[in-house]
């Protein structure tokens, strides 16, 4: 099984709100944090994605508190903003300005956002694309939590060449909605998202660690696809061990070095994001849902859910 893939179904990655926007310099264009924006604009998730390409001209993207430099996107370049950070991007290098937060919200006619304006003053002309990926972080995402807080890819790589292909793709389905545009835009949606992804791994130094770096590790790798594949396995550091060629002592002190957590813990976070996932379908009892998961009583799964997100699983459900 594909661990990436088996993530991104259990925290429900998808998007398909999309802005084309046409500014001249002088210009700036801030984006709220995502828990600002995650309301109005993917409502029913936790978590929004940007995800900005540069389809003419050049722009500086930064984040707004300023604690990483300003990135230079040129043509085709593209910059995802994965933890949802106020930032920024504009003609110039650290630039801000007060969103107005009526633009994040989708129109009322619940025909695809798609916005283009035109703002700025008279110089330099630039246009770029901005699309907004929905996804749940809660109990666990350890997706997000490995990116970078901003991800720049170029024009000059396959990733950087592909989403701009794709974003030039979803901007004229989103002008020309038809029958199943939603959907469309969507899977477009997590295609640029994956192929970037996919690059930064590819170019990630093989001394590397954290979950992405884990991914491609021989044996790391095979013990995350074993417990993604069978989450509810009663696995200790011996069988996992044993499922990848290892002693227990090795394995443990590997996956530890390299996923930057120990593996039960992992095991523990993955279980619950599972369950979380499970809580939406009402047909399941909180109990079934426990065991399928590898919880031997409902109220150990209890304390375990409510020391995780802050709430009780029923509780959670009820929210949903």
């Amino acid at each position: 099984m594909d661990v990436m893939s088996e993530v991104l179904r259990e925290v429900r990655l998808t998007g398909a709100v999309y802005f084309d926007i046409v500014a001249r310099a002088p210009w700036v264009a801030t984006t709220p944090g995502a828990a600002k924006i995650c309301p109005a604009i993917m409502p029913g998730f936790e978590h929004v994605i940007a995800f900005h390409i540069m389809l003419e001209g050049r722009a500086w993207a930064q984040l707004v508190d300023n604690s990483e430099p300003a990135v230079l996107l040129e043509e085709g370049d593209g910059l995802i903003v994965a933890r949802g950070d106020w930032h920024s991007m504009g003609s110039d290098a650290g630039r801000h300005t007060i969103p107005n937060l009526d633009t994040y919200r989708p129109p009322s006619s619940g025909t695809l956002p798609y916005v283009l304006r035109e703002h700025g003053g008279s110089g330099e002309r630039s246009r770029f694309a901005c699309a907004f990926f929905g996804c749940d972080i809660r109990p666990y995402n350890p997706l997000i939590e490995a990116l970078p807080r901003m991800l720049a890819f170029r024009k000059s790589s396959a990733a950087g060449r592909e989403a701009l292909d794709l974003m030039k793709t979803a901007l004229a389905e989103s002008q020309s909605p038809r029958a199943g545009s939603e959907a469309i835009l969507a899977r477009i949606s997590e295609l640029m998202f994956l192929h970037a992804v996919r690059q930064f791994i590819d170019g990630l130094p093989q001394e590397s660690s954290g979950w992405l770096a884990a991914l491609r590790d021989l044996q790391i790798g095979e013990a995350l696809r074993a417990m993604h594949t069978r989450p509810s396995a009663q696995w200790t550091l011996d069988s996992l061990g044993r499922e990848v060629g290892m002693s227990r002592t090795a394995f443990s002190e590997r996956f530890t070095a390299i996923v930057g957590m120990p593996a039960m813990q992992y095991l523990g976070k993955w279980r619950l994001q599972v369950a979380a996932r499970l809580l939406n379908q009402p047909h399941l009892s909180i109990q079934q849902i426990a065991a399928d998961v590898g919880y031997e009583s409902h109220a150990s799964f209890n304390r375990a859910f409510k020391r995780e997100v802050g709430m009780p699983p029923g509780a959670w459900r009820r929210r949903r």
